[in-house]
């Protein structure tokens, strides 16, 4: 199949894709909350992979996904002691202690090699056994695929893979490097029969990705709106826009230009350090409304748009009216915090060439646990952000505060 039938076809099935956000979440499914981005000893996380998912586990997630740097969790794998203890970003010295008083020592194998004393990373198939219960916790085989242009880095997370794909570096450019990357997913997919689920990465990490080059990737429907790494740049600078504004461009481009489908926003960890440090657990997640707790049952529901992203706001209900062109929203309340919601987009007739500044406006403010918009007619879409004026227990950020992103509507 050539480059451009292809190219093609990818674009008649984004064009072909619906607003059914209100619809599917108003359906008698349920909330999954789950994180699609952490990293282990595979990689350059700091922990034992069934240590991270048994945090997750207890902390109220319904499913996960390992993505370590171009690795599946497949295969023979040994680490020294040594090299554990001294990972990158650690306090990783408490790692194997923790791992003992976890797991019995019938688990755990170790061996000696050189003088050198090892411990063998587990794979999936072999931990996901001790969680996985079916409604209650699921695994994702994932992985966070590197690569990279120049000096930018083009990370890109893929859920429910069967066999690594390695990142192709391509040398033309950066969107012909992202890509190639997510045409090699979706032939895995299709080889497959099976979904993957593909997003971008914290496209602010060392300025890699322009939200005019994000854009033009229709072969990406995702991307991090939020990622809890506290040096990807989330808030943007002077001459950059936050990751929020790279949504609002990104989105004004393809609906304007391109007469494609605006991108879903991901909130994640990217997770690295369990014992202490600065790029830990529990910083954002997603919740998926579907109708069950499976791989497929995720992605076709996230491809539908029927989730929200978050970084500790947690929300009861969204309904959007299509008919009537209202977003409603209902927020959990959590003690004596107060709550503001902003809808934000971009209305018609928007110059692009002259300013970024009517693009990503805030059409209405509200306050209180329950919202009702009316999109304004001549919006190309409109998104919901809401805001707690609750502090973010473990900030990424200077002042940030636990939020909420809500899915474009209204774009059709």
């Amino acid at each position: 199949m050539n480059r451009l039938f292809f190219f093609a076809l990818v674009l008649a099935s984004l064009v072909a894709a619906t607003d059914v956000v209100g619809d599917t979440l108003t359906k008698p499914h349920h909330w999954y909350r789950g994180n699609t981005h952490a990293h282990s000893l595979w990689s350059d996380g700091n922990d034992f992979p069934e240590m991270i998912v048994d945090w997750y586990q207890r902390h109220g997630y319904q499913f996960l996904a390992l993505s370590d740097h171009n690795v599946l969790h497949q295969g023979e794998r040994w680490m020294s002691l040594k090299a554990i203890a001294k990972r990158k970003r650690a306090v990783g010295k408490d790692a194997m202690s923790k791992y003992r008083q976890r797991f019995s020592e019938k688990w755990i194998e170790t061996r000696e090699v050189e003088g050198q004393k090892e411990v063998r990373l587990k794979t999936l198939e072999e931990y996901r056994s001790h969680f996985e219960k079916a409604e209650e916790f699921l695994i994702l085989q994932a992985e966070e695929i590197s690569a990279k242009f120049a000096d930018k880095h083009l990370h890109i997370n893929a859920l429910n893979l069967e066999t690594t794909l390695p990142p192709i570096n391509d040398k033309t450019s950066i969107e012909q490097t992202l890509r190639e990357n997510f045409l090699a997913i979706r032939k895995q997919e299709e080889a497959l029969g099976r979904p993957i689920l593909a997003h971008l990465n914290h496209p602010n990490f060392r300025w890699s990705v322009s939200a005019e080059v994000l854009a033009q990737v229709l072969e990406d429907r995702f991307f991090e709106v939020y990622n809890g790494h506290p040096v990807i740049n989330h808030m943007g600078d002077e001459t950059h826009p936050s990751d929020e504004k790279i949504w609002d461009i990104a989105n004004t481009i393809r609906i304007t230009e391109l007469g494609a489908p605006p991108m879903y926003g991901i909130a994640s960890d990217d997770s690295h350090t369990y014992h202490g440090g600065d790029v830990g657990p529990g910083r954002g997640w997603i919740m998926v409304k579907a109708p069950e707790l499976s791989p497929e049952a995720l992605i076709g529901a996230m491809r539908e748009g029927a989730f929200y992203a978050s970084s500790g706001v947690s929300l009861e209900s969204v309904d959007y009216d299509a008919a009537t062109r209202t977003l409603s929203i209902k927020i959990q309340p959590d003690g004596d915090a107060s709550f503001s919601t902003q809808l934000i987009g971009t209305r018609q007739g928007i110059d692009l060439e002259s300013s970024q500044e009517d693009i990503g406006v805030v059409f209405e403010e509200s306050i209180g646990l329950e919202v009702r918009f009316q999109i304004p007619e001549d919006a190309l879409y409109a998104r919901a952000t809401i805001t707690s004026s609750r502090p973010h227990p473990s900030p990424s950020f200077k002042n940030q505060r636990q939020q909420a992103w809500v899915q474009p509507v209204g774009w059709r």
